[in-house]
């Protein structure tokens, strides 16, 4: 019996670091490493340890004897990224590969006094980057967001049917109580704060602040009510405070979404998933009941490109498949897609869909009965059409513009972008901060990691690896005394903060929404039930003040 790591992957290599055989790849070491869509196990080089799995942050790894039949496919896809690689040598001695000499890249000497770092943003980016300098050093780390609950992307971006996924931030979670953190949410760098004070309390500041703002499709009637970004609508369905419980309309039968990566997927299989399975995650409540009373049937992923060209991942492909009540449809308009998709190679994005049924869908009729996802390639938006609300999607056909696909909704997922903060330089084009190995360019003793620095690629783990070139830039710098001496401590920043927001929410605080939660989500019958507000989230941190209904 061998393992096989599964969909929720999340890449941080936790897993390669337990293997005592080195047969999990690629390694952080290997010029694949974070280029490829997850972590597999080579088969053949498997002892059945079962380290991998007891280490996995995300529970992706199972026996492959042990597959439900929604993951069987993992079992082969695991052993064809081994295929064509010859294997490693055979190291001397048993077994178990030979490990090399202790290596500590991110350290200070022992003697160094510790430094006082401010993590801005506590989604993955800053949290790995809180973990390398609260393991690797005597550090005292400030947590800042700007919202009153940390988490960030694992919270509000993951979707709330992947509940393994999001078992990542326990593992961030335990740094919350560090004795050498101090946690401050609710406070808004560049409201409450400046970049300028933050640095004037600190050595250094790291900002992980992510890439939130949507790109625009840049065609008429983009503006229209109903034509909203996609980052909204998956604001809107994990209970975001900055999103209202009424800013989506989910009364249309039909759904046009633009754009063939991840979060299209996940747009898609929440509005044609059953809304008793999606109250088995943590999904907002206004949600579950618009999603529940809505009219949903048929959900529309328009892609510019052929299917070879998808950006979504296989394993979010392959969830679909497997999504009960729900029919996957190619819509076959163009003699190019059966070419792609037939004459694709083993492995390839555009074989995946070979199992999927093909049709010339006719827009002009309304949905057919029961629930499906089309995908329709080689066609983009042209125009959104309505007046008071979106009520159709012009897009190309066969080179013309003149397709109308009737729809409600218009959801658009192309990518996502930074914005700029207060204080700091900002790359308009790219949509990043300026950085050299995380430096800010300009700006002793500032920092930046995750999306901010590298732009919106990559998941979850690939944070780990972008944490830790950051934080050994930061520690270098401070060897060579090239981080600016703060003017003022610790207690001096408290009462700063203090000051300028009463409403700031510590580490206790946090463990009391997490209790309110957990409590209403078990009244519920659910795992949790978020708290979807600023003044609730508030209100249930200061413990006690908000009656949960019985």
């Amino acid at each position: 019996m061998t393992y096989a790591i599964t969909q929720t992957c999340c890449g941080d290599a936790t897993c390669v670091s337990v293997c005592p055989v080195n047969c999990i790849h690629p390694t952080p070491d290997e010029p694949d490493f974070g280029r490829t869509e997850m972590l597999y196990i080579d088969p053949k080089s498997c002892i059945d340890c079962g380290a991998c799995a007891d280490a996995c942050p995300v529970d992706a790894v199972f026996p492959v004897d042990s597959l439900s039949p929604a993951q069987q496919e993992y079992g082969p896809l695991n052993a064809a990224y081994f295929a064509d690689r010859e294997p490693a040598p055979d190291p001397e001695g048993p077994n178990f590969h030979v490990w090399g000499e202790p290596s500590f890249k991110r350290s200070l000497p022992s003697d160094f006094a510790p430094l006082r770092v401010a993590v801005v943003g506590t989604g993955p980016a800053g949290m790995y980057a809180a973990e390398d300098l609260l393991l690797h050093t005597n550090a005292e780390v400030t947590l800042i967001d700007r919202l009153p609950v940390a988490g960030g992307l694992i919270r509000y971006g993951v979707a709330p049917d992947h509940l393994s996924t999001k078992k990542a931030g326990d593992t961030f979670a335990r740094f919350h109580t560090h004795p050498r953190v101090r946690m401050h949410l609710g406070l808004e760098v560049g409201r409450d704060v400046t970049a300028e004070e933050l640095a004037a309390h600190h050595d250094a500041v790291i900002y992980a602040v992510g890439a939130p703002a949507g790109r625009p499709l840049g065609i008429p009637g983009e503006g229209l009510p109903g034509s909203i970004c996609a980052t909204t609508f998956v604001s809107w369905y994990n209970a975001h405070p900055e999103v209202a419980p009424d800013a989506v309309d989910v009364s249309g039968e039909r759904v046009v979404v633009v754009g063939t990566g991840n979060v299209a997927l996940d747009a898609a299989r929440i509005l044609v998933s059953h809304p008793d399975a999606l109250a088995a995650g943590d999904i907002a409540g206004h949600a579950l009941e618009a999603l529940r009373a809505g009219s949903v049937r048929e959900v529309v992923v328009l892609g510019r490109r052929g299917p070879e060209d998808a950006s979504y991942t296989r394993s979010e492909l392959l969830a679909l498949k497997h999504l009960p009540g729900v029919e996957l449809v190619v819509d076959d308009h163009d003699p190019r897609i059966a070419a792609a998709i037939d004459g694709a190679e083993p492995g390839g994005r555009a074989a995946l869909l070979a199992d999927v049924a093909r049709e010339e869908v006719d827009w002009s009729r309304p949905p057919p009965a029961g629930r499906r996802i089309v995908f329709r390639f080689h066609s983009a938006p042209v125009e959104a059409l309505g007046e008071g609300g979106v009520r159709a999607v012009r897009v190309t056909d066969g080179g013309e513009d003149g397709r109308e696909i009737p729809a409600g909704l218009l959801l658009r997922a192309v990518g996502q972008r930074g914005l700029p903060v207060t204080g700091l330089p900002f790359d308009e084009a790219t949509g990043t901060v300026p950085h050299e190995g995380g430096r800010v360019a300009g700006r002793p003793g500032s920092y930046v990691v995750g999306w901010i620095k590298r732009g919106p690629s990559g998941g979850i783990g690939a944070n780990r690896t972008c944490a830790a070139e950051t934080v050994g830039t930061l520690l270098g710098d401070a060897v060579d005394g090239a981080l600016p001496a703060p003017e003022q401590g610790e207690k001096a920043f408290r009462r700063l903060v203090r000051r300028r927001n009463r409403r700031v929410v510590d580490a206790r605080g946090l463990a009391e929404i997490e209790r309110a939660e957990l409590a209403l989500g078990r009244r519920d019958g659910r795992p949790r039930a978020k708290l979807a507000t600023l003044p609730e989230l508030v209100a249930a941190a200061r413990g006690g003040r908000r009656r949960i209904p019985g």
